[in-house]
C-alpha cells in the first residue's frame, strides 16, 4: 500500500505552537525534511495571527502555553475552521486528554515523543480529512432537506418556510452544526455567543437553547438537532444529507 509519504504533503503548511524553542526547531526541521512548510511561534495569540495569514494544512498544538491556553486556541480555531489539529500535552490525566478531544482535536501526543511517531500520527490523521483544510461547506441539509442551512446567508429554512432566529441563536446553532462530533461546554457556548465582557450565568445558554429547539426541532422535548450531553453541555446530533 502507498503510503502518504512526501509527494501528497509536499509544502502543505503546518504551524507548530509550543513554547519550547527545542521542540519547535526539532520538529520544524524534521517536518521541512519531509516536505512540509513550517511555521512556529511559542505563544496562542501569535499562532491565531499566523493561521490568519497563511493557509495552514494542518496544526501541532501544545497545551501550556504562556499567554492563551493550547485548549483556547483549540476552540477558536474550530469556530472557523476543520483543520487538522495534533495537540501537545504533559498532562496524563485521561479527563485532560478527552477534554482535548472533545474541543475539536484530532489526536493527541503526550512528551516525551519521537518525531518519527509523530509523522506517523500526522500520515494517519491527514488521510482522514476528506475536504480542503480550513475551509467548511457554505451549505448543510438534514433529514432528506427538512431542515437546511446556509451560512453565507445566514438563514435556516425548515420544510420549505424561512425560520427568524436571533442573532445569538445564529451563533449558537451554526457552531454546533458546524461541527457535529463536537461536545460544546455551555461556557465555550457563550465565548461564541456573547461578547467577551459576558458577565451573567452560564445557564443562561439553557435558556436560547430551549427556545432555538422550539423553532427548529419537530419535538423540543425530544430533540433531534440539539442534544443534551449530560454532565458536559451540548452537541449537534442531525443527521446530514
Amino acid at each position: 500500500m502507498q503510503k502518504w509519504g512526501q509527494q501528497h504533503m509536499e509544502r502543505k503548511k503546518v504551524l507548530i505552537v509550543d513554547d519550547e524553542a527545542m521542540i519547535r526547531e526539532a520538529v520544524s526541521f524534521y517536518l521541512e525534511k519531509k516536505g512540509f512548510q513550517a511555521f512556529s511561534t511559542e505563544n496562542g495569540l501569535d499562532a491565531l495571527a499566523i493561521f490568519r495569514k497563511e493557509n495552514i494544512d494542518f496544526v501541532i498544538l501544545d497545551l501550556m502555553l504562556p499567554d492563551l491556553s493550547g485548549e483556547e486556541v483549540c476552540m477558536k480555531l474550530r469556530q472557523t475552521s476543520r483543520v487538522p489539529i495534533l495537540m501537545l500535552t504533559a498532562k496524563t490525566m485521561e479527563e485532560d486528554q478527552s477534554n482535548g478531544l472533545q474541543i475539536g482535536a484530532d489526536d493527541y501526543m503526550t512528551k516525551p515523543f519521537s518525531l518519527k511517531l509523530l509523522y506517523a500520527r500526522m500520515e494517519t490523521i491527514l488521510r482522514r480529512v476528506e475536504e480542503k483544510p480550513g475551509t467548511l461547506a457554505d451549505k448543510f441539509s438534514w433529514n432528506h432537506g427538512g431542515l437546511e442551512m446556509d451560512l453565507e446567508k445566514k438563514t435556516v429554512i425548515k420544510n420549505g418556510e424561512a425560520i427568524g432566529l436571533t442573532p445569538i441563536e445564529w451563533k449558537l446553532f451554526s457552531a454546533l452544526a458546524k461541527y457535529p462530533q463536537k461536545i460544546y461546554t455551555r461556557d465555550e457556548l457563550i465565548n461564541i455567543a456573547f461578547d467577551p465582557e459576558f458577565d451573567g450565568y452560564d445557564r443562561v445558554i439553557d435558556t436560547h437553547i430551549k427556545n432555538l429547539r422550539k423553532k427548529i426541532e419537530d419535538d423540543p422535548k425530544n430533540s433531534v438537532y440539539i442534544r443534551t450531553v449530560h454532565g458536559l453541555g451540548y452537541k449537534f446530533g442531525g443527521d446530514k444529507v
